[in-house]
């Protein structure tokens, strides 16, 4: 895709825009750092072993896989470029599918966890009396697992069958699909968040959850316009790859496709601040994990 990339924005009248690699390095170190944080925290802290932060566990996980699948395959490039790796070689192909299959695997871990945080705002907000009783920690470990089986299991079929049209339009289609879902679950939430509200209104504990999980469904919100904005561009990038690889505004702008890959890495830097960001816990932990002060986790 590299090599297909650069030949087509060289025969157009669009020059190619190029990012270092040390500027893919850069960010992709701090995305898996970043994330290591949230992951340690949650680990830490026993108050934040709830269903809804395993599920943002499992998002920083597929953050964490998307940036060591760039950092993968810009050191396999530099290696082709200096000679010591074959472009098409057998064990050079074999670790490109890898590395294909990590990137698969971290764009449907990414989707598949957004619906699951999904649909936990969704029974915090029209269950929550019986929230717990719903979603259990048992519960969210067996949807976290058959969430990851799934991604393992449709990454690896997707990479053997790559080369197949009907194989980039189910995995394209799959993307607005999910979104859209997670969009009208999304919507619904907010069309009956009010009324709602006025009828666990009168319970006399029902002020704080209520302005909680509101809250909770805004983040939400912050996640998937954070994951569209993203995401989106490279997935079109695909798009136009498989279907009009020629057009000369299609190759324009495919010109930019390093610009696409940057953002992509950027996701798994501006999730774990939304984590920081509205979440008190979760940033109470962080800082006492910065300043290293001792406390009873």
């Amino acid at each position: 895709s590299f090599e297909n990339n650069s030949n087509i924005s060289m025969n157009s009248d669009c020059t190619q825009v190029v990012v270092p690699e040390e500027v893919f390095f850069t960010i992709a170190a701090a995305g898996i750092l970043e994330n290591l944080l949230v992951l340690i925290a949650v680990i830490k802290n026993k108050n934040l072993h709830l269903p809804m932060y395993f599920f943002i566990c499992s998002l920083s996980v597929s953050d964490i896989l998307v940036s060591l699948y760039k950092t993968l395959e810009n050191i396999l490039i530099i290696l082709c470029k200096m000679g010591y790796l074959t472009p098409r070689g057998y064990f050079e192909t074999k670790i490109d599918d890898v590395i294909d299959s990590l990137f698969i695997l971290s764009l449907l871990g990414s989707i598949f966890s957004l619906l699951a945080i999904a649909a936990d705002r969704y029974i915090t907000i029209f269950f929550a009396l019986q929230y717990h009783n719903i979603m259990t920690l048992n519960r969210a470990l067996i949807i976290l697992a058959v969430i990851w089986v799934v991604c393992a299991g449709s990454g690896i079929a997707i990479t053997i069958f790559s080369h197949e049209t009907a194989t980039v339009i189910s995995f394209t289609i799959l993307f607005p699909f999910m979104l859209t879902f997670i969009l009208c679950l999304y919507i619904h939430m907010f069309l009956l968040a009010r009324s709602h509200a006025k009828k666990i209104a009168s319970l006399p504990t029902s002020a704080v959850p209520s302005r909680v999980n509101l809250k909770g469904a805004i983040t939400l919100t912050i996640f998937l316009g954070v994951f569209l904005c993203c995401w989106g561009p490279f997935l079109l990038h695909i798009l136009l790859v498989t279907f009009c690889p020629f057009n000369p505004y299609c190759a324009c702008y495919m010109s930019i496709f390093h610009v696409n890959a940057t953002l992509i890495l950027c996701n798994g830097i501006i999730d774990p601040m939304i984590y920081a960001f509205r979440s008190p816990e979760l940033r109470s932990t962080l800082k006492k994990m910065f300043c290293c002060t001792r406390s009873d986790w």
